[in-house]
């Protein structure tokens, strides 16, 4: 269509405007990611209950409708139905001063944290990679790692709803390729899990406990197969470095207990974030400081 090619070819000639496009758009995409962030733990809660009710020979209840579009938004606290003016995205939480129109309870400050972080880690895909195939590309992979982080640090959960598609659209991307090339990519899955596998084991058979949970091995397989194998090394050592001094640093401040877990996934997806953005970069500083 002559419109669309028009608007392509400005947003190729003006990178502000390219930008500022995506950053809009990365609003629109975060207010959709708190509806999953919110929903997606309860709609697999459901289902075990079912599952549960189920196997143990008990009446299962029919429910109201429970998923990413139904109900309609509206306040947990008093049951208001949002409107359209209080479902803009950043615009709504500032004009309502954070707080529910009807009842006045607080909104939680999560919803537009998300929405901004969207806004903020889209703009910088977009003016890294530009109007490209990369681009288009590494916003996925941004808004499946959103979502994936702050649930796992709500619920300690990583969802196989979003880890597997994640993983199988990383491979669909390595066969153009995007940012692998698929044999890297189907190796960086398998080492992915299979390093993790491995730690998970080693752990358990040392000290009886697990060290972490088996939806972290699928986030790194995602993330090697996204990435490629050769960037795995700096997703698992700056996640392991930078979640371990936070871990230390709350467990002395006494804001966690040690005997509690914490979760891995934020500092995964934050790692692979920044390796999407400059894993090249850090491999070849690395490897100029070791002399190769």
């Amino acid at each position: 269509m002559p419109e669309t090619r028009t608007l392509l070819d400005l947003f190729a000639t003006s990178t502000p405007l390219f930008v500022g496009a995506i950053a809009v758009l990365g609003v629109v995409v975060g207010s959709f990611l708190n509806v999953v962030i919110h929903r997606l733990p309860l709609m697999l809660e459901r289902e075990w209950r079912a599952q549960c009710a189920e196997l143990a020979g008990d009446p299962v209840v029919a429910a109201e409708p429970f998923n990413l579009v139904l109900p309609r938004s509206h306040c947990p606290a008093c049951g208001h139905v949002l409107g359209a003016l209080e479902n803009i995205p950043l615009v709504s939480y500032l004009l309502q001063r954070g707080r529910c129109r009807a009842c006045g309870t607080a909104i939680p400050l999560r919803y537009p944290l998300v929405e901004a972080l969207s806004a903020l880690a889209a703009t910088a895909v977009a003016w890294r990679f530009g109007l490209s195939p990369q681009c288009a590309a590494g916003l996925l992979l941004t808004w499946l790692l959103i979502p994936l982080a702050v649930i796992d640090l709500r619920t300690l959960l990583l969802p196989d709803a979003i880890t597997l598609p994640g993983l199988w659209a990383g491979l669909a991307c390595a066969l153009l390729p995007v940012f692998a090339d698929l044999p890297s990519a189907v190796i960086g899955a398998m080492a992915g899990y299979g390093t993790f596998w491995a730690v998970y084991w080693l752990v358990r058979l040392a000290s009886g406990r697990e060290g972490m949970g088996r939806g972290d091995f699928k986030l790194l397989a995602m993330l090697g197969a996204w990435l490629g194998w050769q960037h795995l090394a700096t997703v698992v050592l700056l996640s392991a470095a930078v979640g371990a001094a936070v871990g230390l640093a709350l467990i002395a401040l006494g804001r966690h207990a040690a005997a509690h877990p914490l979760p891995y996934g934020p500092y995964l997806a934050g790692a692979g974030w920044i390796a999407l953005l400059g894993g090249d970069a850090i491999n070849a500083a690395y490897l100029r400081w070791a002399g190769f």
